[in-house]
């Protein structure tokens, strides 16, 4: 202590409080990138290893960065993928059936949470019992039932469901939209009934905003849900409709067959580098859709602030 503090005779201790707040904040922030880094950790094992050579793949010193970016691994990724008509289908697939069972499923919500009729809670009920119910169990009697409708081996097979509501995990749509609309003030509705609104009017401007937040977080889902999705989509497709991640089960064997002969005695193979660049490559759409949609939803989040009576 200096010779000024001693004549003053103040003393400078840290204030209990604070220590054990800035220690507080040190154990949140130390957990928060540990978990961070555990989901992290397999797409940056991805992104590292797409640029690998077969020797990086093969030296036990390359754990993280390889000493020679391959960046010819995306290019026969997209060769063996196709993958800009593949990405076209895929979009196309995803999109469309995401986007009408939105709709369908925020009309599903608005009506279980703004009207009244009898046998409401056991209508819901069912419909939540869809979502726990696996799809395993129930999809035979379905690929009967489309067999019999003459919509499979067509986009028919995911549009159909999902302007009726059945498309895919469309319940957890339902319940979103529900808990939206239920917190919507029946004064404002009764407004704008006074005001001589029908219904069609309510709905789209006053229902439709306060439940942005959940129009987005469904169309998202139902995107990566649709997007992802390969065992019913090749037992309703089957070999007319390809989607990115259907061509990624087959990946190894279509490379083979594209190896031509000047290639054959190179040693050129579908190593994992050349794997994980087409996996990073299906789900970099993903990653831009949430990248660009992020800041949108938590605007609407702030946006929403009308609470229930």
């Amino acid at each position: 202590m200096s010779k000024a503090k001693r004549k003053s005779g103040i003393t400078f201790r840290p204030d209990r409080h604070s220590v054990v707040r800035i220690g507080t904040k040190i154990a949140l922030y130390v957990f928060l990138c540990i978990t961070g880094f555990v989901f992290l950790y397999p797409l940056l094992k991805m992104i590292s290893m797409s640029f690998m050579t077969s020797d990086d793949l093969v030296n036990p010193l390359v754990s993280w960065v390889p000493y020679g970016f391959e960046v010819s691994n995306f290019t026969r990724a997209m060769e063996v993928l196709g993958y800009g008509s593949t990405l076209v289908t895929t979009i196309y697939v995803s999109v469309l059936p995401a986007l009408l069972q939105t709709l369908v499923c925020a009309l599903t919500g608005y009506g279980i949470a703004r009207y009244k009729f009898r046998g409401k809670n056991i209508l819901f009920g069912l419909i939540l019992a869809t979502f726990i119910i696996p799809s395993q169990i129930t999809m035979i009697p379905q690929f009967l039932m489309y067999r019999n409708l003459g919509i499979l081996y067509s986009l028919k097979a995911y549009l159909l469901p999902a302007v009726f509501g059945q498309g895919m995990k469309s319940a957890i749509f339902v319940l979103i939209f529900v808990l939206f609309f239920q917190q919507m003030p029946v004064s404002l509705t009764e407004a704008a009934e006074i005001d001589g609104a029908n219904q069609i009017v309510i709905f789209t401007k006053i229902a439709v905003p306060v439940a942005k937040p959940g129009f987005l977080i469904s169309f998202l889902l139902s995107v990566v849900w649709y997007w992802n999705e390969t065992y019913l989509g090749s037992l309703y497709f089957g070999a007319n409709i390809k989607t990115l991640p259907m061509k990624l089960e087959n990946f190894v064997e279509t490379f083979n067959k594209m190896i031509s002969a000047s290639e054959a005695g190179t040693g050129v193979t579908a190593n994992e580098a050349v794997q994980m660049a087409g996996t990073f490559l299906i789900m970099l759409p993903l990653l831009l859709l949430y990248f660009c949609a992020q800041r949108q939803f938590i605007e609407g989040i702030e946006k929403t602030g009308i609470t229930g009576e």
